[in-house]
């Protein structure tokens, strides 16, 4: 699914530019596509985190990184990464380089997540979807 497809998904609702790139938001997870070169930090990704946590509001969801740029994290803020998203309950990385997918081996180290790789967003929508079906549900 492109950039365009995403934009005129019935689904989709919330889209919104921040100084990393894209964030798409659909009922149960959303979609980042960051922008190309982009260095990740926990302290330049607080834009991201304060849209994700006021948008999902202790509701379990999933994260798509829709990986079609180059970009980097930096897994040295990867334990306040794992803190600070304590409903996220499926993170899927789309990736089809073989140099994607081996960073995506090395991250997997450092990131508690529940996390899978895919080929296609299809694929990764479907496996985010299935997982929060299973995923336990917040006492109220």
């Amino acid at each position: 699914m492109s950039i365009i497809e995403f934009e005129n998904c019935p689904e989709l609702i919330d889209y919104q530019e921040i100084k990393l790139g894209k964030l798409y938001f659909f009922k149960s997870f959303v979609v980042s596509e960051f922008d190309e070169g982009v260095h990740i930090t926990f302290d330049n990704f607080q834009e991201a985190t304060k849209l994700i946590n006021n948008f999902y509001n202790e509701k379990p969801y999933g994260f798509i990184a829709n990986r079609t740029n180059s970009y980097s994290i930096d897994l040295n803020d990867a334990k306040r990464f794992n803190e600070s998203f304590p409903y996220l309950k499926a993170y899927a990385v789309v990736c089809n380089t073989l140099f994607g997918r081996g960073i995506f081996e090395v991250e997997n180290q450092f990131f508690t997540f529940n996390r899978q790789i895919f080929k296609t967003i299809e694929d990764a929508i479907n496996w985010v979807e299935s997982t929060l079906e299973v995923s336990p549900k917040k006492a109220i």
